[in-house]
């Protein structure tokens, strides 16, 4: 059983070196892999695999190995069900996380032993995942939410760190970041040359 402060200090651990993260959506095994080297080479270490289809799960076994070689570690994303809990784990996967916030999901990561980062929207949605002992949260979708959500949410809640997801790009990355929140996930952006100069200026900013 992961207690609420190992989870806590995982992701405290996991988020120190870079304001990134990466999240590889349905790319298929080989895609993925080819952007999840891309992330790896900028600088940033945090890669998620979403994890919806048989597909899915090819790609998260072929990344995790990948990851294994580099001495790195990923994330299995879109976990919505329990039972998809011990699958990501045998998959590789070192943490979850989940688009919306439920406590069956959360309890069950808890039980495998795998930090989850759940994902939220509302300050109540917020105020129930710290009752559970959560201080790390994903803010999705975060461009529909947009920067000045995290301003003034941190006012109720100035304990919890935000990975802001859902529609972020080299653009737009630094407004969030500059909001307060602690990561900002990208996605197609690292498919795009001409982004991945900005991201990696992203990626010098002090902490």
């Amino acid at each position: 059983m992961l207690s609420a402060d190992d989870t806590t200090a995982f992701f405290d651990a996991r988020f120190a070196g870079a304001p990134l993260m990466a999240i590889l959506r349905g790319m298929g095994r080989e895609r993925s892999l080819a952007v999840a080297a891309t992330a790896w080479d900028l600088g940033i270490d945090a890669v998620e695999v979403p994890l919806q289809t048989p597909a899915d799960e090819e790609a998260l076994r072929a990344v995790c190995a990948a990851a294994a070689e580099r001495g790195l570690r990923v994330c299995a994303g879109t976990i919505v069900d329990p039972a998809q809990v011990p699958v990501a784990r045998a998959a590789g996967a070192a943490y979850l996380v989940s688009p919306g916030l439920d406590p069956a999901v959360v309890a069950a990561a808890r039980a495998h032993g795998i930090p989850i980062l759940p994902g939220v929207a509302t300050p109540s949605e917020v105020q129930l995942a710290v009752s559970l002992g959560l201080r790390w949260l994903k803010a999705f979708p975060a461009s529909w939410l947009g920067p000045a959500w995290f301003r003034v949410i941190r006012g109720p809640f100035p304990d919890v760190r935000f990975v802001a997801t859902g529609g972020l790009d080299a653009g737009n990355a630094a407004e969030f970041l500059d909001a307060g929140v602690r990561v900002a996930a990208v996605g197609s952006a690292l498919e795009d040359p001409a982004q991945l100069p900005r991201l990696a200026t992203l990626l010098t900013r002090p902490s």
